[in-house]
């Protein structure tokens, strides 16, 4: 796949090494000249320019590409980004930082594919890793959803399940699964669940204590 990165900060930088590892395309927009050689230096394909001006994303090949992410710090950038992207029929990602408003995430989010706040999600992970535990509530994704793994324990009722048979509550989905040796991917419906395994659940929050129930076989509060 094709992406554009507008951004090449310390998230864009980030996304764009990811998705060079995974095989994609990758080509950079950013308007900070040491950035763009730093990301030259790295192999990315770079214009350099304002990521909001369609014809310097038409450079960097807005055109031919699958999704657009405008990941700068500045939030009049991404999305002018994304709009030249939607026009061209990108998926598109917008960045939000951390001092984002409720008023100014409605503003913008019908208008793209999808809202990042990197701040939250670090926060996110840092308290996750202070909390410990087999239960992880990683993310809150939006007001809504939160983002779950899970290390599947002895005992738990989902073992010796296909993935389509555990019974997750309404609001709840497996997305990913990975065992000891092998890294998580989107599961088949026949994939069976085994001890260790592990297990990420994408969760409305009343749906939360169900999943632990359905995974762990357990209804204590989630320590989030």
């Amino acid at each position: 796949m094709k992406f554009v990165i507008v951004g090449y900060g310390r998230v864009g930088m980030r996304t764009a090494r990811i998705l060079d590892e995974e095989g994609h395309e990758v080509s950079i927009v950013d308007n900070d000249h040491d950035k763009v050689e730093r990301a030259r230096k790295s192999g990315f394909d770079v214009v350099e320019g304002d990521g909001g001006n369609e014809g310097i994303l038409e450079e960097a090949g807005v055109e031919g590409a699958d999704a657009l992410a405008g990941l700068t710090g500045d939030l009049n950038t991404n999305f002018a980004a994304c709009m030249v992207g939607k026009h061209f029929g990108c998926r598109t990602v917008m960045r939000i930082d951390h001092d984002y408003r409720e008023e100014i995430y409605h503003k913008y989010a019908d208008d793209v594919d999808e809202i990042v706040y990197p701040e939250r999600l670090g926060a996110a992970g840092a308290k996750t890793a202070l909390l410990g535990g087999d239960f992880n509530l990683v993310a809150d994704l939006t007001e809504k959803l939160q983002l779950i793994t899970v290390t599947v324990p002895d005992g738990s009722p989902a073992i010796g399940k296909r993935v389509s048979e555990i019974d997750l509550p309404e609001g709840a989905r497996i997305y990913a699964h990975g065992t000891n040796h092998e890294a998580m991917t989107i599961p088949l419906p026949r994939t069976t669940i085994d001890e260790g395994d592990r297990v990420a659940v994408i969760a409305e929050q009343e749906s939360v204590e169900g999943v632990r129930a359905a995974l762990l076989g357990t209804e204590e509060p989630v320590g989030a």
